[in-house]
């Protein structure tokens, strides 16, 4: 099946499942930036009405959301409202909840009184998930894994170990530091109570609707320790909540369990589990902005790397005594001075540094452009290998820019394989013109009409430098003048 006709069928099932709850078919159609996972989602609108559309040919995953998302809202938990579902239950559709998180208000806001409000909800919230709807749950419904155990913790502190300290070429005892960890994975497994574990509680996944907060992609969720969702939250790296804010969400947890009439526990225990567990979140996350960013290269968690490093080494001070292990310590203390966080705040510039990366999309109808700067040389890319977004009428009228086309290039071609190639060759160069301070470095990418292929990998090396190296960017599409253009459907999909 071609990708055109692909997209058209989701299109269609999704149309269906809004005409079925609306009674009348959407107007408008727009895809929706792609997440990190295979999901693909849409907005579909007909006047007021609108709904958030979702194609994941994981049928698994997909049951996992729909069980419980049916426990959250029978337990009084905001989240959005499946609206339908298809009949291969590949596609459903669900509750609008806007665009806004609580990582958007807190960015926008700062640490105000009225952000400071909408985590203690959502921490009010978390509580209901975990104790409430947690004493219910059936986790034979849970997705991948059913339960936060000794072995998941050891698959977190490797992927912490492979992804990201083995990148960093720090020595240490391997034999002694894996010891180590099986020893604390082994700790950690045993911590009680068990409950129902959000497992990714993070800002970004927590929607302002309303006056309330409403929680997304609870897929993972597990049995495991509440402590690691509040970890989660209050931990967030590029969050960097105040100590201050920290410990207040902290106690309204604490009282928010009374209020849902929780057993009596021992709050000393709880809290000492609370501290181990922000460790492995720490420890977890930096291992996926290693795989995610150091390998993959992917702009926004390479850019998360310092800040998580700023937190670990926080955390490593207020806990002299956590972990308990002096290799996996040591290892912890040398990768979060300040000098690692320094490498991180991106081989970036000096002072002084004059360097400016020139990137320009074109035309190879209109020959190859001429190096203008002082230095000559530079890159030149061929993006006429991937398949052409052109060819297919729903993109034809659109250009690299719009969301339809980047997701088409990047679930239907070779583009993020090409794109990480262009991302290490030019970080060579990046690097050593700001050690010899080069005023200009261009790079050039072709395709065949400069509308759709050169256009996205332009803009994408564009927010990988911006991102890894913090230096001046400057992006031209030479071609913009001769783009095919016609009136955009608002639908941005195929017919």
């Amino acid at each position: 099946m071609s990708a055109n006709k692909s997209i058209t069928q989701t299109i269609n099932t999704l149309e269906k499942l809004f005409e079925e709850h609306f009674n009348k078919l959407p107007e408008t159609v727009q895809a929706l930036p792609a997440s990190g996972s295979d999901r693909r989602y849409y907005r579909l609108s007909a006047g007021k009405d609108s709904a958030i559309g979702a194609y994941n040919t994981n049928v698994a995953e997909n049951n996992a959301f729909y069980y419980f998302t049916e426990l959250f809202r029978k337990n009084k938990i905001n989240v959005p409202e499946i609206y339908g579902i298809s009949k291969d239950r590949r596609a459903y559709l669900q509750q609008d909840l806007g665009s806004t998180t609580l990582f958007d208000q807190l960015n926008k806001e700062g640490f105000s009184d009225a952000v400071k409000e909408n985590f203690h909800k959502s921490m009010a919230m978390l509580a209901r998930v975990q104790w409430i709807a947690g004493r219910e749950a059936d986790y034979k419904q849970c997705y991948a894994s059913n339960q936060f155990n000794e072995k998941a913790i050891m698959a977190d502190l490797l992927y912490f170990k492979y992804y990201f300290a083995d990148l960093q070429h720090i020595p240490y005892d391997r034999i002694l530091l894996f010891n180590e960890l099986e020893a604390l994975s082994k700790d950690l497994g045993r911590v009680q109570p068990q409950m129902l574990m959000y497992r990714d509680f993070q800002s970004r996944n927590i929607m302002l609707h309303d006056g309330k907060v409403y929680f997304i992609d609870y897929q993972g969720v597990m049995q495991g320790p509440p402590q690691y969702d509040i970890a989660s939250l209050l931990w967030q790296a590029k969050a960097q909540l105040p100590e201050a804010w920290k410990e207040d969400l902290l106690n309204g947890y604490m009282a928010s369990l009374n209020d849902l009439h929780v057993p009596r526990m021992d709050e000393i225990h709880f809290r000492r589990g609370y501290a181990q567990f922000v460790l492995i979140r720490l420890l977890q996350v930096l291992g996926s902005y290693g795989f995610r960013g150091l390998l993959q290269h992917k702009p926004h968690f390479i850019s998360s790397i310092g800040p998580a490093l700023k937190n670990l080494e926080t955390f490593l001070a207020t806990n002299p005594q956590l972990p308990p292990y002096p290799e996996l310590r040591t290892l912890l203390e040398n990768i979060s001075t300040p000098e690692m966080q320094q490498r991180y705040a991106a081989a970036r510039p000096s002072e002084d540094s004059k360097l400016t990366v020139n990137i320009s999309s074109f035309s190879y109808k209109n020959g190859i452009p001429k190096d203008k700067g002082p230095n000559g040389g530079g890159y030149v890319f061929d993006c006429r290998g991937l398949l052409n977004p052109g060819r297919y009428a729903a993109y034809k009228y659109l250009t690299g820019q719009d969301e339809s086309v980047k997701q088409f290039l990047e679930r239907e071609t070779r583009m993020p394989e090409f794109i990480d190639h262009v991302f290490s060759l030019v970080s060579l160069n990046v690097e050593d013109y700001l050690s010899r301070n080069f005023e200009a470095l261009s790079v050039n990418f072709g395709c065949t009409g400069g509308q759709h292929r050169s256009v996205y990998a332009a803009e994408k090396l564009a927010e990988f430098i911006t991102a890894r190296y913090n230096i001046p960017v400057v992006v031209t599409h030479l071609n913009r003048e001769k783009w095919l253009k016609e009136e955009k459907s608002n639908t941005e999909v195929p017919e």
